[in-house]
């Protein structure tokens, strides 16, 4: 053996295989280091792989004694950073180790990505980087010049939520990148891999020539594995987010909104989205080259992506990751992906239920405009109140009580004046009767999309709520997404996206206006939920996908699989105001096209398979009255949970979904299913061991069918324990509903 080769420690005598180990290793380490700075010699990397491969089987022989295993995982590691090096790559796994995440730079210097779940790539080879106007990009010409690694494993605690605490547990790799001709540029990808799934976002320091930048194209792609099957809605279209979802194959999107949920030929889910957007545009999923996706972030109106300045970082760009469908649905990903709250103390937020003058205006018998059918009176609103305070309901949202609905409200945003009420409408009045009945006036401000008007206005709107007493506003931006109104400082109108850097920053805007006044916030038609309820908890609820009025008045109004599909698309951003609870399910006639294509028992089983701290009933207070046995379950209902857990379901088909109330020892369960009936055997291994349960069960009757028969129901008590395994037969669009009251 010539000086400076590579032995096989197997030729070396025991007594000394730690030292020698060590020496010649140490060497090959200096050698492939300087390898590093030519990147020539790649040929070298399978030399260097034989080392590597004998040492891991030295540790698995346990041959050597202590100091051989020390020196084999020492200069394995001190080896696999010289790979790293040489090949400008860097690779993270989950703490259970089923997701890795490698990174890459390949010849002519572009970063690069992929995901590799048990044997399976799921996310193949996918390019990383930005583009700006005014500078070169971070696209080529790069090495991965460092990395640092770590794990964090913690519980934190939701103040309201799906589940009280939330496990945080993850490998950290974040991958220092830099140029290898001038100019001088760097950034770093920091990476996060749960056992759920990853996140990644890009982090730009402070560097010359990059003070301020406008990015006018992310790199960022999503190759996915050909075959896979895809949920989605299409992307950058008028309506925003309201759209049917699709079920299709990869090929027939053109853009996709996030979240995007998908199953793979191997039968794993993914679901692409993004976290904490914070001062950045949102993304659309734009399908380019075949099964290959970029994300397209949504421009100002000059064109320009975002505009910032350095440092700046990027929200998480997201893949949840899961064996199965349900497995979506326990995933904490998003949440965990978010800052801490950012409030302090927030005990004035509260999670409830409320009632509202809203159904009948979708209805068109009432109006909110001013007239003889409005619906925003003191009258009517004290009606609604006295209906909420009789049955535990917390507050009464009214829409069309200030001026400015008459005439064409959906493109007149500036007649908007939010604390000028009509005459009809006697807030003070109002209030102080809510007051007295133990509930709340729910504030509503719509825009029209004229933001400009609306953030002028924005405080003294606050203000007025707060004397008041108001802890809830629905905020809405009714417009095309293209058409919000943005006036310059020099009084030039722009019309900017739903979804772009602007709005993100407007949203916000009116949270933490709310948040000063201890008032919360509903959005509708708002920008897509992103975990930002974490760090400001008074954002309790957004709409952000067709809601139950798309059955008043939609083409086409929500299909049966609406909300089979929900769970596992966009419910997995947050909690959505769906707007449940329609009694009246045939309200034009059973043979007309608008109605709400569910069994009676299907409209149960949507407050606890859709989540939201905030659930309403949605129905007329009189429909509820002429059906107060399967009511109940609408009052028992709680909206804030201990802890949720899915039990089975497949995207689009079925879910069934158990939550724990939070401070009590009551479990609910919702089940539903699509246009097909089915039959589900469920185990109930999530109640407490040991505890006897009432189980009052709300369930399709014999005959139901959702087009024919939606009001067959059965209400029954059942005595059960965990041992149990309950037999779920749904009807055609139906469901079932259970409250397990602890004996």
């Amino acid at each position: 053996m010539r000086p400076g080769s590579l032995a096989n420690p197997r030729e070396i005598p025991q007594a000394n295989r730690g030292a020698g180990i060590m020496n010649t290793f140490a060497s090959a380490y200096a050698r492939a280091s300087l390898l590093v700075e030519s990147r020539k010699h790649l040929k070298t990397l399978k030399v260097l792989a034989l080392p590597v491969h004998w040492l891991v089987q030295d540790v698995k022989r346990n041959e050597g004694g202590l100091m051989c295993n020390l020196a084999a995982r020492t200069v394995c590691g001190l080896l696999v950073l010289a790979l790293a090096r040489l090949t400008g790559a860097a690779e993270i796994s989950s703490p259970d180790g089923s997701i890795v995440f490698s990174s890459s730079v390949n010849e002519r210097g572009e970063p690069h990505y992929s995901v590799r779940f048990h044997d399976e790539v799921v996310i193949l080879d996918s390019r990383l980087g930005l583009r700006f106007r005014d500078q070169p990009g971070f696209d080529d010409g790069f090495r991965i010049a460092g990395s640092e690694s770590g794990e964090s494993s913690e519980v934190w605690e939701q103040p309201w939520g799906e589940r009280r605490r939330v496990t945080d547990r993850h490998r950290q790799l974040l991958i220092q990148f830099e140029s290898v001709n001038p100019p001088r540029r760097q950034f770093s990808l920091r990476v996060r891999v749960f056992d759920d799934g990853i996140g990644f976002r890009y982090e730009v320091p402070t560097q010359d020539g990059y003070e301020f930048v406008n990015i006018v194209d992310e790199l960022t792609q999503f190759h996915l594995p050909a075959d896979a099957v895809a949920w989605w809605i299409p992307g950058r279209r008028f309506n925003r987010y309201e759209y049917p979802y699709h079920t299709s194959s990869l090929d027939e999107i053109h853009l996709a909104h996030t979240p995007m949920t998908l199953r793979t030929p191997g039968g794993t889910h993914l679901s692409i989205h993004e976290a904490a957007l914070v001062d950045y545009a949102a993304f659309v999923l734009d399908h380019q080259r075949p099964n290959v996706f970029h994300t397209d972030l949504t421009p100002w109106s000059d064109g320009i992506r975002v505009k910032t300045g350095t440092p700046f970082k990027t929200p998480w760009r997201t893949i949840q990751v899961s064996p199965d469908a349900k497995g979506l649905l326990n995933s904490s990903l998003i949440l965990n992906l978010n800052e801490p709250n950012k409030l302090g103390d927030v005990s004035w937020v509260e999670p409830g239920k409320y009632v509202g003058i809203w159904w009948a205006m979708h209805l068109g018998t009432k109006s909110w405009g001013s007239g003889p059918i409005h619906g925003a009176t003191t009258g009517e609103t004290k009606r609604y109140m006295d209906f909420a305070a009789e049955y535990g309901f917390d507050g009464v949202l009214v829409e069309g009580w200030n001026i400015g609905w008459d005439g064409d409200w959906f493109h007149n945003g500036d007649l908007f004046r939010f604390a000028e009420p009509y005459p009809d409408f006697d807030i003070e009045a109002i209030t102080a009767y809510a007051r007295e009945k133990g509930v709340r006036l729910i504030g509503h401000h719509e825009t029209s999309g004229s933001v400009t008007n609306y953030a002028e206005q924005m405080e003294p709107a606050f203000d007025l709520y707060e004397s008041l007493g108001v802890r809830q506003v629905k905020t809405g931006y009714v417009a095309d997404a293209s058409d919000i109104r943005r006036v310059d400082e020099n009084g030039l109108v722009h019309y900017e996206w739903h979804d772009g850097q602007f709005m993100a920053n407007q949203y916000l805007l009116s949270v933490t206006e709310a948040a000063k006044r201890k008032i919360s916030i509903n959005t509708h038609e708002p920008i897509k939920d992103t975990g930002l309820r974490r760090t400001y908890p008074n954002w309790i609820a957004r709409e952000g996908a067709r809601g139950q009025e798309f059955n008043a008045w939609g083409e086409p109004p929500n299909p049966p699989e609406h909300t089979a599909i929900l769970p596992f698309t966009r419910m997995l951003a947050g909690p959505m105001d769906f707007t449940p609870g329609i009694f009246d399910l045939t309200f034009k006639g059973p043979d007309a096209l608008h109605r709400a294509p569910t069994t009676l028992a299907k409209q149960l089983s949507l407050y606890v398979v859709l989540y939201s701290p905030i659930q309403m009933a949605a129905d007329l207070p009189e429909n509820y009255l002429s059906r107060l046995d399967a009511f109940q379950f609408i009052v028992d209902v709680p909206t804030d949970w201990e802890e949720s857990t899915a039990l089975a379901g497949e995207v689009g088909d079925y879910v069934v979904m158990a939550r724990l109330e939070r401070g009590g020892r009551d479990w609910f369960l919702g089940a539903l299913t699509d246009e097909e009936p089915r039959e589900l055997d469920i185990p109930l291994a999530f109640l407490a061991p040991g505890r006897r349960y009432m189980a009052e069960i709300y369930r399709d009757g014999p005959d139901a069918h959702w087009i024919d028969n939606p009001y067959d129901i059965i209400i029954e008590k059942l005595e059960v324990t965990s041992a149990d395994v309950l037999e779920l037969k749904l009807a055609a669009s139906g469901g079932t509903a259970i409250r397990f009251r602890a004996l």
